[in-house]
């Protein structure tokens, strides 16, 4: 479900693509220091997103190591590791071993269950120090499975269970920021479900899997773009105001530029792709 959380690399400065490499890096470190190599496969952006946000929040310390990365091997990179670095390294693990359990669930995949299996003491030790947040995530699973069993179309519902979900892990701490975090992760949440059903819905028709967009697909085809497109944008809206009331000063910039712009880059490809296959499809007719 995840990966649509990524920066726009073209509207960033250079220090600031540095930095949020830097993060992204760091990510990967952590996971290989917490879980092995096994750990560095599960890396995604949306977490990396997640560490500058509350590192920006928090306004923790960086420690900066500069290391040989066995992907680029020429040049030494940089990381930036923090307390909230390895949170999101067991964030990461969390959601990875979930889902892979999701996969072996709906389409008996052996390789996603054997990679569960491996990951097991590390999902119980993550468990005993984060209780919150891993339940939630189970229960996020539950519910879900749920809901697509009953075939349920209520977009908001359907979708604000991956916000529910988000939101918990968003919230690091019980403190003042708490709430905000959550809402701000609930909008989140809400804005990847819709995103990503979005992508699938051809594919999950093809497949007779459920979409909660497919009702709305069917029922109002020439508007359904247009409605999916306002209802991402009503997403970002929310999730913006919340951070825009967060007292973020440092990374500011690498968050907007993620919230108004990165998040999109998915979606402008996949108008793109449509785009051709349409143009596509008129040549093939006019011959």
């Amino acid at each position: 479900m995840f990966g649509y959380i990524n920066i726009n690399k073209s509207q960033l400065s250079e220090e600031e693509r540095k930095a949020y490499q830097a993060y992204y890096c760091g990510l990967c470190r952590k996971l290989k220091t917490n879980c092995g190599v096994k750990g560095q496969a599960l890396l995604t952006y949306d977490m990396t997103f997640l560490i500058v946000l509350l590192t920006g929040l928090y306004e923790v310390e960086d420690h900066r190591k500069k290391f040989t990365c066995a992907i680029h091997p020429t040049k030494k990179q940089l990381a930036y590791i923090n307390e909230i670095t390895d949170y999101a390294a067991d964030m990461n693990v969390v959601l990875a071993y979930e889902n892979f359990g999701d996969d072996w669930r709906d389409h008996h995949s052996i390789p996603k269950k054997a990679y569960m299996k491996v990951l097991d003491k590390d999902y119980q030790r993550i468990y005993l120090k984060y209780p919150r947040q891993v339940e939630a995530i189970q229960t996020y699973i539950e519910k879900l499975e749920e809901a697509e069993a009953a075939k349920e179309y209520n977009i908001d519902a359907v979708a604000g269970l991956t916000g529910e979900m988000l939101g918990e892990i968003f919230a690091w701490k019980d403190d003042e920021w708490k709430d905000e975090l959550k809402c701000f992760g609930y909008y989140l949440g809400k804005f990847i479900y819709l995103m990503d059903a979005y992508e699938d819905l051809e594919k999950d028709t093809k497949n007779h899997n459920f979409n909660v967009l497919r009702h709305m697909y069917k029922t109002d085809p020439k508007n359904f773009d247009a409605f999916c497109k306002l209802m991402l944008t009503s997403m970002l809206s929310e999730c913006a105001k919340s951070f825009e009331r967060l007292p973020i000063i440092e990374h500011g910039e690498i968050i907007r530029n993620i919230l108004y712009s990165g998040v999109w880059t998915k979606y402008e490809y996949m108008q793109l792709k449509k785009k051709k296959k349409q143009n596509a499809g008129t040549r093939r007719h006019r011959k």
